[in-house]
């Protein structure tokens, strides 16, 4: 595009014109170069506008016509401007406000919100100024951020240098891989021709099950393989980012960030473990002013509340000890409890007599924690009562009033140095009886919408509350994609790999994932990017409001010729068939793409969608529907901080979301268990994309379940969201073909994401198939002739390679890609099993069944629960197939003892296949068995196996009978084996 010499206001869409000497383009503002004319900006400092529309810079040099000093200076509104706090700005303040209806200063005489009024004035100046304006030659225009991006480019240096960087595999690596891929498959090919053509007549039903298997089998290989062909590394450059966005004796200009932990139940998730969570966020490396933490407590309990008071008042003590001695992790129970050495790279004498203080300190929090704890373990009959003795408004969880409660921040408790500390917000959502909550969902849209009346941030950090931030620079990683102008543009998200603490060293359940985060993450990274995976994960807001890429393919104007894009501008006929050809896309039902209509400003695009339109879509408050207009965050100049929280109150109603797009095309997407899926995959589905982030240092860590049932119910739940929406309208298989903003093999990882727990069917009749054989004598496989077993040899050949070369390009051990191939044939056989038949009774016939797990016995020592004994249902597939199996191989040596040797070759066959079986399924049996003091569990396995075999050989053999007495083997009962 070439350069113009006079640009295009922004505002009025005319050209900017000359200064008043003539001898260049007017300027607005020097700070940002933002284009608007001279009469535009004299128009805005009559209104009361003397600060920038885009950067908050006051205007100043040659206005001629407007006396600036006689206009009340408009300053941008921060977060601490507008939370100042009423009442008690102390700690402890506990007065809860519970208000629930809209504030009446939000809305002006006519039921007009602010912002309609804001474009109807904006709308009124318009049309004199096209009655007075004199007509000029109109040239081409230049994008806004491009005008940004040639000014940093030219003022600083440091604007020319990346702030992330692309590391592709190398050629040596990758391109066997790929070829290898290409050889499995036409392998298989002739396999399944050999297969088909070839059937067992003798046994013609195990060989037409085995094939069927085998077929899905190789279905299910392709939609797990092909989306890992081109992987990617990314490195980020944070120093960059600190050169750019962060100048010596300047304000940061680092994007503002709020934080999202959600909690429900505190006596399952302990609130150790959450207030762990929230000193880590407040403690990150980023500046006070730009991170807000909200915790969502869905339980409404009081001892969330109460522990939370409780984690900001040590907070003003842990948050300058993490950040004057840069400590890693920032979560003081993890921190404490490193087996390293704490004094490497310190070198401040005083540091070892702060960190014994600061340990004491924790540990007498950790005691006041205990004891909140423990007083909860039975509940009042006349509920909970707060200190100032008024009844905890959360008394019945299921039927409260909406509760918020802001800590700290800049009117707040500062730290014990006296500095500012991030402002801290409980939040606990409106219940009432009769209204679908949507658990987890609802609870991350109900953040969304009071963090934007609040502060707003332009980007969401979203944490479940036992994972902590392990990495003090994670935000700046993502912010090294985010705010790149080259780069982040059209991401939607930046996605974390969770990493876990106090897994066995072993991980026997393959708990780490270490398979999917290391390799198919990366893989998908290279294609439109990687899957929202719940947690660990920081959004672009307004892609959470449903709102298209900027990067998007514009229309074409049907009512000109020319492709001028100052051409005239469309006719309202024009926007009703855009609007249609976005509904016929699927993609974004109740809203569309703003960005997309060209040669309109943002305040002409404000006026293309109703009122009504914009409360169907985001609900009924003002306030927040024009926080959502604000792509670059910050709280709107109409906002009033005195009914601020009541706004906040209002918007955590449980009906607000009633009629409105909220769940269906904005936020969190409801309909699964698994919503994170289904948001992740509504976001690429509009022509998003996300990015990886793996910076060497974990940038969250978090636990997950180790022992054996509750590794099996963490995975049921997930196949049961991944059933759901299968059977929903946003399956992949179907949803989202008519925008073509998914790629085809970014759609092939969806599928294969939804459609893994059928995989449990054909797996179940696999797993049996080694059984049947040994049991009956027969086998699914003819005599094999030359051909065919070359055919063997080389698909077996080729799994091996092509993981030896994954293995090689991703850095995984081949000890943690054996463990994810062993769960994944436990996980298959058990949890994605009943999975399958609770989606179907759910979705179909509205049954809703639960599986209960009872705890048999527990070890204390590292790692006790990995050893506990829970019994439940989904454990009963996969011990009935290990038995079966152990009984068929038993019985097929007996059978080949008696047959002689003519009989061992065909066993060999039939046990290799049995023994597939146990193998997958030995951490299963290890966990079944429980630990073992003295005998290990393969000692017991062997002996049981042996001691069948050799019992069957001497009864055969029958060594005490001569065989020269007939008589007394005639007399004898015979025992035929």
């Amino acid at each position: 595009m070439m350069k113009p010499e006079t640009p295009i206001c922004n505002t009025c869409g005319e050209q900017i014109g000359l200064n008043s000497d003539g001898t260049g383009v007017f300027v607005g503002c020097h700070e940002c170069n933002y284009p608007i004319c001279k009469a535009c900006l004299d128009y805005e400092i009559n209104e009361g506008h003397t600060a920038c529309i885009q950067c908050g810079t006051p205007y100043h040099g040659s206005l001629t016509k407007v006396d600036v000093a006689e206009k009340e200076p408009v300053t941008h509104h921060t977060m601490g401007d507008h939370l100042t706090n009423t009442q008690d700005a102390g700690l402890h303040a506990r007065n809860i406000s519970t208000v629930s209806t809209v504030d009446s200063d939000m809305v002006d005489e006519g039921g007009n919100p602010i912002w309609k009024n804001r474009v109807e004035s904006w709308k009124d100046k318009k049309n004199k100024k096209k009655k007075g304006g004199a007509k000029v030659a109109k040239e081409v225009q230049v994008p806004t951020d491009q005008q940004m991006d040639e000014k940093q480019q030219s003022a600083d240096p440091n604007a020319m240098q990346p702030l992330s960087q692309i590391i592709p595999i190398p050629k040596s690596q990758i391109a066997p891989y790929r070829t290898v891929i290409i050889i499995r498959l036409i392998i298989l090919g002739l396999f399944f021709h050999y297969r088909i053509t070839n059937p067992v007549e003798s046994s013609y039903g195990l060989w037409l099950t085995s094939v069927i298997c085998e077929i899905w089998f190789a279905i299910s290989w392709v939609l797990d393989q092909f989306p890992k062909w081109s992987p990617i590394n990314r490195i980020t450059f944070t120093d960059e980012l600190s050169a750019r966005y962060e100048r010596e004796g300047e304000p940061s200009e680092l994007a503002a960030v709020d934080f999202f932990v959600s909690t429900v139940d505190p006596l399952k998730e302990p609130p150790l473990i959450t207030a762990n969570t929230v000193l880590s966020i407040l403690a990150v490396d980023y500046p006070v002013d730009k991170v807000s933490c909200y915790v969502s407590d869905d339980g409404a309990a009081m001892l969330s509340f109460e522990s939370l008071v409780e984690t900001a008042e040590f907070a003003r003590k842990w948050v300058p000890f993490c950040k004057r001695f840069s400590i890693e992790p920032r979560a003081p129970e993890f921190y404490f409890s490193q087996k390293i050495d704490y004094l490497k790279d310190k070198v401040q004498p005083s540091f070892v007599k702060e960190r014994r203080a600061m340990k004491r300190d924790y540990e007498e929090y950790k005691v006041r924690i205990n004891a909140l704890v423990a007083k909860a373990q039975k509940t009042p009959e006349e509920g909970w009562t707060m200190q100032d003795g008024t009844p905890w408004p959360g008394n019945n969880p299921r039927d409260h009033p909406g509760m918020i409660q802001v800590f700290l921040g800049h009117s707040g408790a500062h730290d014990i140095e006296g500095n500012e500390l991030p402002r801290l917000v409980y939040v606990s959502r409106e219940k009432r009886p009769g209204y679908q909550h949507h658990k987890k969902a609802g609870a991350e849209n109900a953040l969304v919408r009071v963090s934007a009346v609040l502060t707003n941030a332009p980007y969401i950090l979203n944490l479940d509350c036992d994972h902590y931030v392990n990495n003090s620079k994670a935000v700046r990683e993502a912010m090294c994609f985010m705010m790149d102008p080259q780069v982040g543009r059209d991401v939607c998200y930046i996605q974390f790999p969770q990493r876990f603490d106090g897994i066995d060293r072993s991980d026997r359940y393959a708990n780490r994932n270490t398979v999917f985060f290391d390799v198919n993450m990366k893989g998908l990274d290279g294609i439109q990017g990687p899957v929202y995976v719940g947690t660990g994960c920081v959004f672009y807001r307004q892609a959470l409001y449903g709102y298209g890429p900027q990067s998007l393919p514009t229309l074409p104007n049907p009512s000109s010729s020319s492709s001028c894009c100052c051409g005239p501008k469309k006719p309202k006929k024009d926007i009703e068939e855009f609007k249609r050809d976005c509904r016929r896309d699927d993609l974004n039902a109740a809203i569309f793409n703003l960005k997309e209509i060209e040669s309109y400003d943002d305040y002409e695009r404000s006026l293309l969608i109703s009122q009504m339109s914009f409360e169907k879509t985001f609900g009924m408050s003002s306030v927040f529907i024009e926080s959502t207009l604000m792509e670059n965050g910050g709280l709107a100049e109409s906002a009033n901080p005195a009914t601020m929280i009541n706004e906040a109150i209002h918007v955590i109603s449980c009906g607000y979301e009633e009629k409105t797009a909220w769940g269906k095309e904005i936020g969190w997407i409801y309909g699964s268990v698994t919503e994170d899926i289904l948001t992740g995959f509504k976001m690429h589905c509009r022509g998003w994309r996300s990015i990886y982030c793996m910076p060497i240092r974990p940038a969250f860590k978090g636990s997950a379940p180790i022992n054996l049932s509750d590794r099996l119910h963490q995975v049921l739940r997930w196949a049961l969201g991944s059933v759901e929406i299968f059977l929903s309208r946003h399956c992949p298989l179907w949803y989202g073909w008519g925008g073509g903003r998914l790629k085809l093999l970014q759609r092939f990882a969806y599928i294969n994401t939804i459609v893994y727990p059928f995989t449990s069917l054909p797996l179940v009749a696999y797993c049996t198939l080694p059984a049947i054989c040994l049991l009956t004598g027969k086998f699914i496989i003819p005599t094999l002739s030359n051909l065919a077993a070359v055919w063997f040899l080389g698909l077996f050949l080729s799994i091996i390679t092509t993981s030896v070369l994954e293995i090689r390009w991703s850095g995984v051990s081949i000890e943690e890609l054996w463990r994810n191939e062993q769960f994944w044939v436990i996980g298959g056989v058990s949890a994605h099993l009943f999975a399958v038949f609770q989606g179907f009774l759910k979705m179909l016939a509205g049954v809703d069944t639960n599986f209960t797990v009872t705890a048999k016995a527990a070890e204390d020592g590292e790692f006790g629960e990995l050893y506990m004994i829970k019994w439940t249902t989904v454990l009963i597939p996969p011990t009935t197939l290990l038995v079966l199996n152990l009984v068929g191989v038993v019985a097929g040596f007996s059978d080949a003892l008696n047959k002689g040797y003519e009989a061992w070759g065909p066993l060999f066959g039939k046990v290799f296949f049995a023994f597939w079986v146990i193998l997958h399924l030995y951490p299963f049996l290890k966990g079944l068995m429980g630990r073992q003091n003295r005998t290990p569990t393969i000692v017991i396995l062997w002996s049981v196996l042996l001691a069948s075999v050799f019992s069957l050989v001497w009864v055969k053999i029958d060594p005490f009978v001569s065989k020269g007495n007939s008589s007394l083997t005639q007399g004898c009962i015979a025992i035929d084996c």
